[in-house]
């Protein structure tokens, strides 16, 4: 048992550190990716009817959705309120999908989401590798 707690403080330690030293860019493709990972498990979870194990996913989903909001600058492009508005319809989505266990609003939000994921992955690569990294993080990876 103390091997595997080692190997997960480790993994711990480590997701940490990627977090704390990726620019801004390459935090938000992290968490896009751990967002549709998330999705992707809850609808799993739903379909198998294992409530708790979407719950949490769906939860986990909506607080990466509450963070991409808050970081949020609507005025640095002609897009932004456009993204703010999405944000708010996936998380409103993501709530209906938890209480009435509908896994048509997981699909729905995987599908919204996915080619944000890979346009902003697309954006990502194009920016040059020495922006600032991150200081703070807020979301735990797993």
């Amino acid at each position: 048992m103390t091997m595997i707690a080692n190997a997960t403080q480790k993994r711990a330690q480590l997701n940490r550190e990627a977090i704390l030293s990726a620019t801004p860019a390459r935090l938000l493709t992290m968490l896009y990716d751990r967002l549709l990972l998330d999705l992707g498990r809850a609808e799993a979870a739903q379909l198998a009817e294992q409530w708790p194990v979407a719950s949490e996913q769906l939860l986990h989903a909506q607080a990466i959705i509450a963070e991409l909001t808050s970081s949020l600058n609507v005025e640095a492009w002609n897009g932004g309120e456009g993204l703010r508005g999405l944000y708010a319809y996936v998380s409103t989505s993501l709530v209906n999908a938890n209480v009435n266990r509908d896994v048509e609003r997981t699909r729905e939000s995987i599908a919204l989401l996915e080619p944000l994921r890979q346009a902003w992955h697309e954006a990502s690569a194009a920016q040059p590798a020495h922006a600032a990294p991150r200081t703070t993080g807020t979301l735990g990876f797993a």
